[in-house]
């Protein structure tokens, strides 16, 4: 009965929270069905009203209700700070911020059930202190996928920077703008920074200033390389200095950059390799080693 009842709560946490992760895709595509159906005339419903489906009658204010538990419970979270990690996750287009808050609340919730079943098959004392701790990791655990997407991303940025540079660099001393260059990168490239680069050369293109779009650039990539690259291409714009030349020294500088956080991994490979290499590795050779001996020692004792 237990394991029936355990199987039904994740289920339906499950489905509560792929509702949830899968929102925002839906909304896109009932605005896609309204715009394809503007105008035409529909059968109004026996009751005058037109009904309202599941999602939009139950899950979408499940939604809320469960964004606002999350933002109670940790109010320093705010719908312009989550949408700004987002944005540097890459994630902005496909989960929104009241989603996102959303499946916080609905994995803690998940996991304080999973806590408390698994809890109550040993003993109720231990349901008590194994509910708040699978709940507390379910709150957080979105957060740390999120990170994680953050800090991959930023290392893909890192590592496509100085190519990126350099076919910038060959395209405007071939003769073409800034702007062209960056048409061309995009052609060519692909990955996160030819993204963000094509963003802001369509923010160029609708009007906005070279400078202000590439600050915004900046803003989006909160990474070294990026931040130099942007004061780099804004002080050329502004001194009149050869563009070609600049983004040159700044692939150099990348690359020196990249092939030194390279190095500095590699020097950190040994350290972390003490501990599963003690806690794993080791005992198996103690083991292997001293167990015949030991077995012989007890043997001659006795």
């Amino acid at each position: 009965m237990l394991l029936f009842l355990a199987l039904a709560c994740v289920g339906a946490a499950v489905y509560f929270v792929g509702e949830a992760v899968t929102v925002s895709s839906r909304q896109k595509e009932a605005s896609l069905r309204r715009a394809a159906g503007y105008g035409r005339a529909r059968a109004a419903a026996a009751s005058g009203t037109e009904s309202l489906r599941f999602r939009e009658r139950v899950v979408t204010p499940a939604i809320g209700r469960l964004a606002a538990i999350t933002l109670r419970l940790n109010p320093r979270s705010t719908h312009a700070a989550i949408s700004a990690r987002l944005l540097t996750a890459g994630l902005a287009t496909r989960i929104s911020p009241t989603t996102f808050l959303a499946v916080k609340a609905g994995s803690a919730i998940g996991g304080v059930l999973l806590g408390f079943l698994f809890g109550v098959m040993g003993s109720p004392g231990f349901a008590i202190l194994l509910a708040p701790a699978f709940g507390a990791v379910g709150f957080l655990a979105p957060d740390s996928v999120l990170n994680m997407q953050v800090k991959r991303r930023r290392e893909q940025i890192r590592a496509d920077l100085p190519d990126a540079l350099d076919l910038l660099a060959v395209s405007v001393e071939a003769g073409l703008g800034f702007d062209g260059a960056i048409s061309k990168l995009t052609e060519h490239m692909s990955g996160p920074l030819v993204s963000e680069l094509g963003i802001a050369l369509g923010e160029m293109r609708i009007g906005e200033g070279r400078v202000e779009a590439l600050k915004k650039l900046a803003e989006r990539v909160p990474a070294p390389e990026v931040s130099a690259f942007v004061r780099a291409i804004v002080q050329a714009d502004q001194l009149g200095i050869s563009m070609g030349r600049i983004l040159r020294v700044q692939a150099a500088d990348s690359r020196l950059r990249r092939q030194a956080a390279a190095e500095e991994r590699a020097m950190k490979a040994p350290i972390k390799m003490l501990f599963p290499t003690g806690v794993f590795i080791f005992p198996s050779m103690f083991i292997v080693i001293l167990g015949p001996a030991l077995i012989n020692i007890l043997a001659a004792f006795k």
